[in-house]
Parts: structure tokens; C-alpha cells; sequence
């Protein structure tokens, strides 16, 4: 191998245009190809700036011509030599055209052949390509993400900087509360038995900043949960989180909003300003979700009140029972939505919860194929397809139950399915909104009781405070999410500073005083002591990024990511820990325990 010694590179590959030409330069990186023409070998270099074309020429340089016959893709070089226009140019490359006449050439580093190409859009699997990471984050595509991720970043800090946040570090080893999610935890060496639990979010150190009176903070916080994967979620993120003394809601999202307007602006990309402002229930009655997705039309229809008395069991009975019938319009979806292609969608609706999925499709000469037609009055079926707002070549989809929250769940994700077997997503565009007069309680399932939607330190609106002991399902937060293309970006909400009224909050959701104590003794203490007003919001980063750039998955955006299982195949984790560990942490027990239950 050959040593760089006082050798310095000069310029990085993509750098070089046709005004270098005549200069002579150092450049480095990895072979990306060699190609051997006889007596012309060309090698195309790569760092993470783009590719330049380095020359060889048999007949003026032997010497060097040998050592780059025997150079192979992903090998580490330095090389010098003179910017020249190329005879043969490639417009597809902001180098193509020209390249390096090389006069000086050093084999830094041999390389076995990996397992994989390193190119653009690389087709291998992404287990493999996730367990070799490293050769994995060579590729153009993922660099530029990332390059792009920490631009973001670095705009980022500087329009909070601008506006007067300072960024605070807060601790990664706390104790664990409710946030929504399993913790991760970590047990105590020193404190036996004890655990720390990695923080969902710096919720209450960020509220404890403020009564330490630091007005503005900010920081770009990791958070942990322990929950399932999927494209847009993984166990460890990077959070913006910021909180802001002496403000209420509306003054919250005019700053977030405008951090949204400066980082599209700095990336060049197309949004419209101001934000539209979605109330909840319009959001849910009109898509289905409390996230929608904007970027295509296909809203819900309510058809309860045409099919009350409507002679069809199965509509008759869900509204009988209290709930609802409700329904979505497929436009010019004839063709392809066949009678195998509904059968699907019915599968589909059936397993995220409807009993079954009725449907109509008007064919282009205006005959009508239905599941449900010949239940209904010709009258009722006329009246029906006119509130679906369905002609001929549409196909119209109903589901009744029971439960109303459940048809528009159902049909929300319908409505999602629909657009990506239609292709009515526009892949750029960008769709931010408000959506707000959030419920502060939600109805656990489970659990069957109240939840706080966001967290127990939310604040009330003042109209609905009186309902918080007689009707919690009426209670609205002083809260508001961010949504861009269906995906929820931040949740942002006013806090609770009056002692009292956390005291009710906390007594509604059935929480004791010793579990108030043990959990939130802390700041309920430090409110004793002068907690200015104050609110905040915690964005995704990671999922803002993918957004951004268009990508479809967040291990697009970060370094290192986890498989949907929580693992990450390159290091081997988690793994399991050595009997010395588990001594030394007070777990050893656990070793002789075979029965989970037991633990």
C-alpha cells in the first residue's frame, strides 16, 4: 500500500468543471469502475461529492498505467494530475466534461468484493444491505439524504437561534412515566432493583426549563419507545422539541409554522402558507383520520339519515343500534376496480375491523352492479349515489356498525388503500396542516376508561373545563398536531401551571395521590413556586427529513436504523447479556427463571 505522506487533495470529486481546466489537482475516494480500453484505461473516482473521470494513457505514462490496470471497484486512491476537457462527454454527470489526466497515483486501501453494488437505487435486499451498512451508506442516494438531514438540521438550529431559543440538554437516564408507549429500561448498578427508563420525549425537563425561567428552549432531543415498527416509526428518534414560556396556542403554532415556511424556503420546496386549519371532527367526518392526508380528494359521506328507514337490515340495524352508515366514492375506478380487486378491498376492510364492505359500481353506459341494490328502493339507491356524488364509471363503497368511530376508522384507511392502488398520490407534492381542537381524553379499549389523548399536563379550553367531571368525551385540549401527507409530524399543547386544575386533571384519570406522588411528585412541587404559562410541541425530525425528500422509509434518512423486528443486523443487537452483567446489575436471578410468568 501507498502512504498519503505531506500528499493533500486539493478538490473533491464532484467539485471539478470545465473552468479547472489547465489546472492541476489532488482528488481521493473510491473506485467506483475501471474501465479498460486497450490503451486508454478510465476510472471513474467517487467521494461524496459526485464522480470525476480520472485518465490513463499507455503510451506517456507505462508506469502508471500498470498500477491502474490493476485497480478494482471500491479500492482507495489518490491521485494527481491536470483537469482536461473530455473528448467524450457525459451529460447525465455535473463532471461530464471533464476529467484528470493522471500524472501521480497511490493505492491507499485494497477492497474485498462487496456483497452487494454500491449504486444508486441499489436493488439488493435490505437485510443485506443493512448488515453491511457501512458499504450500504457509500451509495450517491443515501449520502445525499443524509447531507440533505444535516442541512435541515443546521437550518433548524439557526432559525430557533434567530428567534430567541437557547438549546438545553436534558437527561437520556430518567424515571419512567406514562407516556403512551412501553419504556426502555435500564437497571441501576448502584440502586439494586432500580431502573432508569430512557425518555419518549423531555416532557417534563423541558416544563421544568421553563419554571427555571429560561423562556425559550430548544433542543434536538433523543427519544426512545419501545413499540412496533413500521416505515415511518423506529425505536430510537431525534425529536425538535421546544417550549416557550408566557405564550398561548396560537403564538406556538405561528412559530412552528414559521420554522416550516424558512426550512421550505432554504430547500426550495413548494408549500402554501398560511397552513390550513383543521378542526378534528371536521377531519375526521371528512377522511376518516385524525392525520389526513390532503394530496387527493375521495372525502366520506355521511348516508345515515337516506337509510334509516331503508328496508336493508344490515344499514337499518347499525343506525338502530346507534352508530352509523357512511361511505366513499372511488372516481373513474370502474375499469380497475374488478369484482376480484373489491373482493380484496372487502378482505382488507375486514381485517381492520368492518363486518363487511357494501358496494355499487356504475358502470360507463350507466347500468349499476351492487352488493346491496336490490335491498333498496330504486328511489333510496337514486338518493344514495347522488350524496356519494357518483357517476357513471365510479365506484361507490359503504360500511355500517354499530359503533360510528368505527365506520369512519375503517373508511379512512379505505380511503388510504383506494389512492395507492388508484395512484392518486402525487409523489412531490407537499401538504402540511393544522389540526386542532383536539379531544383532550381518549377511549382506551382496553382498558375501558379515559386516557389523556396527549399527556396529563395538557390544559383544558376554558369552554369545556366544566365538562371535565360529567363528560369527558366533550372535553376539548388547548392542543394542535402537525400533519404532512397523512403522517403526524408534531403534537404540540398549552400546559397546565395551576396546581388545582392539575389535581382534577389527574383525579379524572383515575390517578391515586401515591401514584401522583411517585410519578409526578417532582414537578407537581416545582409548580409551587411560580410556573410562568407556558406551551410546546416536539417535531420528528426523522419523519420531517423523509418527507422532505420524498422517501418512503425512515432507514432512507437515518445512519443506522433498526429492522422492523428492533434489531440491527450489522452489530448483532441486542444481544443477550453475560451471566457477569446480570451479577453485577442484581439480575442473575433471572438466569434460573425459565418460566416468563415467574419474572
Amino acid at each position: 500500500m501507498d502512504h498519503l505522506g505531506t500528499n493533500k487533495r486539493t478538490h473533491s470529486c464532484g467539485d471539478l468543471r470545465l473552468a479547472h481546466s489547465g489546472q492541476a489537482v489532488a482528488v481521493a475516494g473510491w473506485v467506483q469502475r475501471q474501465r479498460d480500453l486497450g490503451a486508454l484505461i478510465f476510472v471513474d473516482l467517487r467521494d461524496r461529492t459526485g464522480l470525476v473521470q480520472l485518465a490513463f494513457d499507455e503510451n506517456s505514462a507505462p508506469a502508471l498505467f500498470e498500477k491502474a490496470q490493476n485497480l478494482h471497484s471500491e479500492y482507495v486512491i489518490f491521485a494527481r494530475g491536470a483537469v482536461r476537457e473530455r473528448s467524450a462527454k457525459n451529460a447525465e454527470l455535473p463532471t461530464g466534461d471533464v476529467e484528470i489526466a493522471v500524472q501521480e497515483l497511490l493505492l491507499l486501501a485494497k477492497s474485498d468484493t462487496p456483497p452487494f453494488e454500491i449504486i444508486e437505487n441499489c436493488p439488493t435486499g435490505e437485510p443485506t444491505r443493512l448488515k453491511y451498512r457501512y458499504l450500504d451508506l457509500r451509495r450517491p442516494d443515501l449520502q445525499r439524504n443524509l447531507l440533505q438531514r444535516y442541512k435541515i438540521v443546521k437550518l433548524t438550529r439557526d432559525y430557533f437561534d434567530q428567534h430567541g431559543f437557547i438549546e438545553i440538554e436534558t437527561p437520556t437516564l430518567i424515571k419512567s412515566t406514562p407516556e403512551g408507549a412501553r419504556d426502555y429500561i435500564v437497571p441501576s448498578r448502584l440502586r439494586p432493583g432500580s431502573v432508569y427508563a430512557l425518555p419518549q420525549s423531555p416532557q417534563l425537563y423541558k416544563q421544568l426549563c421553563m419554571v427555571a425561567g429560561f423562556d425559550r428552549y430548544v433542543q434536538l432531543a433523543r427519544c426512545y419507545r419501545d413499540e412496533d415498527l413500521r416505515a415511518d416509526r423506529q425505536p430510537e428518534f431525534t425529536q425538535i422539541d421546544l417550549e416557550m414560556s408566557f405564550t398561548e396556542l396560537p403564538e406556538l403554532l405561528d412559530m412552528v409554522e414559521g420554522y416550516i415556511q424558512f426550512l421550505v424556503g432554504n430547500l426550495a420546496l413548494s408549500v402554501q402558507f398560511p397552513l390550513p386549519r383543521l378542526p378534528y371532527r371536521e377531519a375526521l367526518t371528512r377522511y376518516g383520520s385524525d392525520k389526513p392526508d390532503t394530496r387527493y380528494g375521495m372525502e366520506l359521506f355521511d348516508a345515515g339519515e337516506l337509510l334509516q328507514s331503508c328496508g336493508f337490515a344490515v344499514f337499518e340495524g347499525a343506525l338502530a343500534a346507534g352508530g352509523a352508515v357512511r361511505g366513499v366514492t372511488a372516481k373513474a375506478a370502474h375499469d380497475a376496480l374488478t369484482r376480484k380487486e373489491i373482493d380484496k378491498l372487502t378482505e382488507f376492510a375486514k381485517g381492520v375491523g368492518a363486518k363487511g364492505l357494501a358496494w355499487a359500481r356504475l358502470a360507463p353506459d350507466g347500468s349499476i352492479a351492487s352488493s346491496f341494490g336490490k335491498f333498496l328502493p330504486e328511489e333510496t339507491m337514486r338518493a344514495l349515489l347522488q350524496a356519494a356524488n357518483a357517476v357513471p364509471g365510479d365506484v361507490v363503497f359503504l360500511v355500517a356498525d354499530g359503533k360510528a368511530s368505527l365506520t369512519l376508522n375503517v373508511l379512512g384507511l379505505l380511503r388510504q388503500q383506494l389512492a395507492k392502488k388508484l395512484d392518486l398520490i402525487p409523489a412531490d407534492k407537499l401538504n402540511f396542516l393544522w389540526v386542532t381542537e383536539m379531544p383532550f381524553f381518549d377511549w382506551d379499549e382496553e382498558t375501558n376508561a379515559y386516557i389523556a389523548m396527549h399527556h396529563p399536563f395538557t390544559a383544558p379550553t376554558d369552554a369545556t373545563l366544566p365538562l371535565l367531571e360529567i363528560d369527558k368525551g366533550s372535553v376539548v385540549a388547548k392542543a394542535a398536531d402537525l400533519v404532512l401527507n397523512g403522517i403526524e409530524m408534531s403534537s404540540g399543547s398549552v400546559r397546565i401551571t395551576d396546581p388545582a386544575l392539575q389535581a382534577r386533571i389527574f383525579a379524572s384519570l383515575g390517578l391515586t395521590e401515591e401514584e401522583i406522588n411517585a410519578k409526578f411528585g417532582f414537578l407537581v412541587e416545582a409548580f409551587r413556586y411560580g410556573a410562568p404559562p407556558h406551551c410546546g410541541m416536539g417535531l420528528g425530525l426523522d419523519r420531517l427529513v423523509m418527507q422532505l425528500l420524498g422517501c418512503e422509509s425512515l432507514r432512507d434518512v437515518v445512519a443506522f436504523p433498526k429492522l422492523q423486528n428492533a434489531s440491527e443486523p450489522m452489530t448483532d443487537c441486542p444481544a443477550p447479556a453475560d451471566a457477569a452483567q446480570l451479577r453485577e446489575l442484581g439480575l442473575a436471578s433471572f438466569l434460573e427463571k425459565k418460566d416468563a410468568k415467574e419474572l
